[in-house]
């Protein structure tokens, strides 16, 4: 999506990708504190996920992953996350 957004720009203007980025806010989010704390945010919003995660239903991280994306909006660096919220699921 975002790059869709990136291309259009880029076609329609005489700006460069770096500006388009800028100006539109379609940066990745890959600082991990903020990650942390959007993960934090989605554990805390579903505790009955997370109680069912950890009594085996492995299947849920995905569920996870995927609330991390949305509260991001899609910025979240899926590898980063996906790192954080591993660990944090282990705790």
């Amino acid at each position: 999506r975002m790059a869709k957004e990136l291309f259009d720009e880029l076609l329609n203007s005489d700006k460069d990708a770096a500006q388009v980025v800028k100006e539109k806010g379609l940066s990745q989010v890959s600082d991990e504190g903020q990650i942390i704390v959007m993960i934090n945010e989605v554990l805390k919003k579903n505790p009955k996920m997370l109680a069912q995660y950890k009594s085996g239903k492995e299947k849920l991280f995905g569920f996870f992953v995927g609330q991390v994306m949305k509260l991001s909006k899609g910025k979240a660096n899926p590898q980063i996350v996906n790192k954080i919220l591993n660990s944090k699921l282990l705790e």
